[in-house]
């Protein structure tokens, strides 16, 4: 079952190909466990600017890298566009302190690696992100009231 397409997504805004290279970067150095596969084939991790410079339609489908922080949670990177970083994550997995710590920790390195915010858009709702880390605050934040959606 394919559930990308109703997770929510987590973005990095105004990313070029060395954002990604840097994304791609941090998730080997800090040796999170990562599998880049396009379908069922499993591909090696390129560098950033070969993926991104592929011609219109020349995947079948988007290729896409899973880096699990931990066993338990899992980020989907997909490389739809050269201008923002994007990955989903499974809420259900994010359940418990535990987990959520390590999820918030994904999103404090992501941004301070990057230097710059990393929102979390819900599902189906692009652009009105809930939780995020804030480069300001040197902080993950929620970015939504919760009682007000």
């Amino acid at each position: 079952m394919d559930l990308v397409g109703s997770l929510p997504y987590v973005r990095v805004a105004s990313a070029s190909a060395e954002g990604w290279q840097a994304a791609l970067d941090l998730i080997a150095e800090r040796g999170w466990r990562r599998r880049r596969s396009e379908g069922e084939t499993v591909l090696p991790v390129p560098r950033a600017e070969s993926v991104l410079s592929r011609p219109a339609g020349a995947y079948a489908e988007c290729p896409e890298l899973r880096v699990r922080m931990t066993a338990e949670v899992l980020a989907i990177f997909r490389s739809r566009a050269d201008d923002e970083v994007v990955f989903v994550v499974d809420l259900r997995e994010l359940q418990g302190r535990k987990r959520l710590g390590v999820f918030r920790g994904f999103l404090r390195e992501i941004g301070r690696w990057l230097r710059k915010p990393v929102p979390m858009d819900p599902a189906g709702d692009y652009g009105h992100p809930v939780l995020g880390f804030d480069v300001e605050t040197d902080r993950v934040v929620l970015l939504a009231d919760p009682q007000v959606r």
